[in-house]
């Protein structure tokens, strides 16, 4: 055969896109377990950041052991206990169903002074892709004990300031229920806005669709749990 003739660049060309392409497949396929394994431990970590327990990918597993364990479930909308595995419940599915059709996972933490702390993940969309959280609530399921946010592709400096601590540590203390048990979420305001209301708190300047966007994923997500945090 030409070596340089056209059928030959074509055929050479063909061969090395299919062994390249098996090549990463099976690198993909090889690594996914370490992967899948990685995800879990950042996971673990964000839901104990979020009752203000620090650990490292290192301890992680073992913290997660020993204030969560196997106290989690999954409950619908009705706040009724359903069958699942509440780590393994896909955030990113379930947002898109209606609220009836939803799996609503909890976390129930057991810190060291014996307070009983509920876990909550949230999800949403941010100004350029995903965000996601976690809020912790206290033994009265209405005052916000902690939380933390995460995203995929926010701007640094503004939308992804929603990973600091100077955006997710006001959110301590608030609350989701007004004086008269109804629901109202967290708000998220312009910042100066929030001083002395326990249903806000100040967004990111310059962030702004973010900051909407955090205070849209609460109120979509945490309603759903309104009538088991009432009981």
């Amino acid at each position: 055969m030409d070596r340089q003739g056209n059928t030959y660049t074509f055929l050479y060309a063909s061969v090395m896109v299919i062994v390249v392409a098996a090549i990463l497949a099976f690198l993909a396929q090889s690594l996914k377990p370490m992967q899948d394994q990685n995800a879990a431990v950042a996971k673990k970590m964000d839901i104990l950041k979020s009752v203000q327990i620090e650990s490292t990918a290192a301890d992680a597993v073992e913290k997660y052991k020993k204030y969560i364990g196997d106290n989690a479930f999954v409950i619908n909308v009705n706040g009724e206990k359903v069958e699942g595995d509440a780590f393994t419940v896909d955030m990113a599915k379930e947002v898109k169903k209606t609220g009836m059709d939803r799996a609503y996972p909890i976390y129930m933490c057991k810190l060291d002074n014996g307070q009983t702390k509920y876990i909550i993940p949230v999800r949403g969309k941010g100004l350029w892709g995903p965000i996601w959280g976690y809020v912790s609530l206290d033994e009265d399921k209405n005052t916000v004990y902690g939380a933390t946010f995460g995203h995929k592709g926010e701007t640094p400096g503004l939308g992804a300031e929603i990973t600091t601590d100077m955006f997710q540590k006001p959110f301590t203390g608030k609350k989701l229920f007004d004086q008269n048990g109804a629901f109202a979420s967290i708000e998220v305001v312009k910042k100066g806005q929030s001083q002395g209301d326990l249903h806000k708190v100040d967004g990111i300047s310059g962030g702004t669709i973010t900051s909407v966007g955090v205070g849209t994923m609460l109120k979509d997500c945490l309603s759903g749990y309104e009538k088991f945090l009432k009981n």
